[in-house]
């Protein structure tokens, strides 16, 4: 008999017929012994919903105001699932964020979670029943309802598995697992059995969308296993572990993730002298704009060019701040560059393999791929390089580090 924490995205409870499949699927978990605790989000497109309806009376809605309505969503789908659940002979109950009691600060629309009373949860546990709980939303020390912000149902779900001392938190979505690759871009990429939390944050960090960052920080924090399943159909997904055992006979490299929203700005001639490197990012940090790579080459001239990597939807913005930068340290020129893409490998097998990056960088120049910059860390190399030839380069260096999937095999 274990204790599981199922979280259950807005596509899987997008209907009432899927809310009802959720229940079938929770009811066979249930029959086997297990004490079963779900955390839902709102239905499928019922947040957004919300937001628009909240912006038809103010372009900008207080954020206390909006947090109240936008929680709404997961309180529909806990109830209705609450009652699939006992319509089919499972005595189950819901509860909203704050009837758990998970404490949050106050920042509405971003809140963090603080604190879990699991007491309530523990005593309707231990009475036989399953417990529903909204995600996504807490409680402030006023009783201000608050909401944890993207990827706040998967939060929730970790952060209760943490607090009951779960066997296993499942995470179910619209895939079976964390793949390879995205399967869209490579046909052979292959569904990995297991993958270190370490990885999986540089691959939530660096493109995949499986899973949210701070769910993953979460769960490597709190030493929890995550379980990355498909909603409907069954499989033994993808787990996510602390464990690094066998790392010998597992590969080099477990995953190739890429980001297409990547910008790239450069400022040209630019007085070597200490501090400058402060001078350019410090206005840039200040306007809330987040740098990835940076690079700086040190010209003849004691002039130097100063090259980062931003989000494309702060690009426009940090071109602005960067030319007025330039006129005021006497920078020779301001350049920037929206049709790039970023490449990562990632792999807890780097640490006891010697030549990654190079066998990287080959498989690149076999394509014709120029490579404009480079940023690496102890699990992962990361490369800027044109988007035109993004899959190009991700399916280049899937079959160089061996990730295909046999002929026959792929899923």
């Amino acid at each position: 008999m274990a204790l599981i924490v199922q979280k259950f995205g807005g596509t899987s409870v997008g209907s009432v017929e899927r809310i009802e499949q959720v229940a079938a699927k929770v009811k066979k978990f249930r029959d086997n012994g297990d004490d079963i605790v779900v955390v839902v989000s709102a239905m499928s497109g019922e947040t957004n919903r919300l937001i628009d309806l909240a912006r038809q009376i103010s372009d900008q809605p207080v954020p206390r105001e909006l947090d109240v309505m936008v929680s709404t969503g997961e309180q529909v789908t806990i109830a209705l699932l609450a009652m699939a659940l006992i319509k089919v002979g499972v005595p189950a109950v819901s509860y909203t964020g704050n009837q758990v009691r998970i404490h949050t600060d106050s920042a509405h629309g971003k809140a963090r979670i603080l604190q879990i009373d699991a007491q309530n949860i523990r005593r309707d546990l231990e009475a036989g029943r399953v417990v529903v709980v909204a995600g996504f939303q807490g409680v402030d020390e006023q009783g201000n309802i608050t909401t944890l912000g993207r990827g706040g149902s998967d939060t929730t779900g970790v952060a209760l598995a943490a607090a009951l001392k779960a066997d296993e938190c499942q995470i179910y979505t619209d895939v079976d697992g964390v793949y390879t690759t995205d399967p869209r871009v490579v046909a052979k990429a292959q569904r990995l059995d297991r993958i270190t939390f370490e990885e999986m944050l540089e691959m939530a960090s660096l493109g995949s969308k499986v899973l949210q960052i701070r769910a993953v920080e979460f769960a490597g924090k709190y030493s929890v296993p995550l379980r990355v399943l498909h909603s409907f159909q069954e499989g033994p997904g993808t787990l996510i572990t602390l464990d690094e055992e066998d790392s010998m006979e597992q590969p080099i490299i477990s995953g190739i993730a890429f980001n297409r929203d990547e910008a790239k700005l450069t400022i040209r001639g630019v007085p070597d002298t200490p501090g400058v490197a402060f001078k350019i990012l410090g206005p840039i940090s200040s306007a809330n704009v987040e740098v990835d790579m940076i690079v700086q080459n040190v010209a003849h001239d004691n002039t130097t060019d100063f090259t980062f990597t931003v989000h494309r939807n702060d690009y426009q913005n940090g071109l602005q701040i960067l030319e007025s930068t330039a006129r005021e340290i006497g920078a020779r020129e301001v350049i920037g560059d929206t049709d790039i893409a970023k490449v990562s490998i990632v792999g807890v097998g780097m640490r006891s393999h010697a030549g990654v990056a190079s066998r990287m960088f080959e498989a690149l120049a076999k394509e014709n791929i120029n490579i404009q910059m480079i940023s690496t860390s102890e699990i992962k190399v990361s490369v800027v390089i044109e988007e035109k030839y993004l899959e190009l380069a991700v399916r280049a260096l899937h079959t160089a580090f061996e990730l295909d999937a046999p002929a026959g095999t792929a899923e």
